[in-house]
């Protein structure tokens, strides 16, 4: 019996957050689009009062939303209308997936080549630092070996 709640209970869960994805207001459809009113909010946030696209595009979004069109056919409705500029975000495909990928690789390259310099500069500078190997002198390694044996016969 414990069993089958707990199987009951995991498919109740897992099927939430599909659910969950199919409630959408307007106002995420808003937050999807950008004012072409070059305010460079989203129609959503435009804070001009008689905006020629912001107040047409929440109206028409409101109509649609009502006759249940989904989120996703507003949007494309948009596309088609005004491009793909018309998005807040780009599309995660073709070309404009380079959008997102490109700042991460960027950061990745970057984080690479900065580890790199340093490495080498800090190699470099401990090779500088380290003292480097004077040539014997002959002369005076015959004198280091003369203080050695006298200092052999006085401490005896």
């Amino acid at each position: 019996m414990g069993r089958i709640i707990r199987v009951i209970s995991v498919i109740f869960f897992l099927s939430l957050p599909a659910s969950a994805q199919t409630t959408v207001n307007p106002t995420e459809v808003e937050e999807s689009l950008t004012c072409q009113c070059s305010c460079g909010l989203t129609v959503h946030s435009c804070n001009h009062l008689q905006c020629s696209f912001a107040v047409p595009a929440k109206q028409t979004i409101v109509e649609q939303f009502g006759q249940g069109v989904a989120k996703e056919t507003i949007l494309q409705s948009f596309v088609t209308k005004y491009g793909e500029k018309v998005l807040s975000a780009p599309t995660t495909v073709g070309f404009n997936l380079a959008a997102w990928i490109t700042p991460f690789l960027a950061l990745i390259v970057g984080g690479v080549a900065v580890g790199l310099v340093s490495l080498r500069w800090s190699r470099q500078r401990a090779r500088q630092a380290a003292p480097e190997k004077t040539p014997t002198d002959p002369q005076t390694d015959q004198y280091r070996d003369r203080l050695k044996k006298e200092l052999e016969t006085f401490d005896s």
